[in-house]
């Protein structure tokens, strides 16, 4: 089931970056082959950007495939890897965690603003930005329980 999930998060994803492109390659020839520039395709390609951003770091990116220093972690004990994997785990979570009714509340309030050609609200562009703060919270807080609990690392 949890593939199946998986599966569509980055069929999502395929689809911002189809749109980004699409809205590129428009942009170009509107530009340069029509004459006659338009705005929207800038507003979606940058929408599509943070959107296939942070829904791919939130639910596509895997913990193996994240981009880490970790010359030191990787030179240190499986034993002490453990104690840094749980510290900075539990930093994360507890930094997340706090910041997250705030980042609520901006995002509700930013119903208010839309953007500038599509009409689109903030709050509704924004809210990516509250499914990556959660996942990632789930994320670190399963590597936090599984440094504890001693089960290895994902590969």
């Amino acid at each position: 089931m949890l593939c199946w999930f998986r599966r569509r998060a980055e069929n999502v994803l395929a689809a911002l970056l189809a749109a980004m492109f699409v809205a590129f390659v428009i942009q170009i020839a509107m530009r340069y082959l029509a004459g006659a520039p338009v705005g929207w395709t800038t507003e979606v390609s940058t929408l599509a950007w943070l959107w296939g951003i942070l829904w791919g770091a939130a639910l596509v990116l895997r913990e193996d495939e994240e981009i880490r220093f970790d010359i030191l972690h990787g030179a240190v004990a499986p034993g002490v890897r453990r104690i840094f994997d749980a510290v900075t785990g539990t930093v994360v979570v507890v930094v997340f965690g706090w910041s997250l009714p705030a980042v609520y509340d901006y995002v509700a309030f930013m119903k208010v603003e839309k953007s500038a050609y599509l009409g689109i609200r903030f709050d509704i562009l924004y809210s990516v930005y509250l499914v990556f703060a959660v996942a990632t919270i789930i994320r670190y807080a399963w590597i936090v329980w599984r440094s504890v609990t001693g089960r290895p690392r994902a590969a």
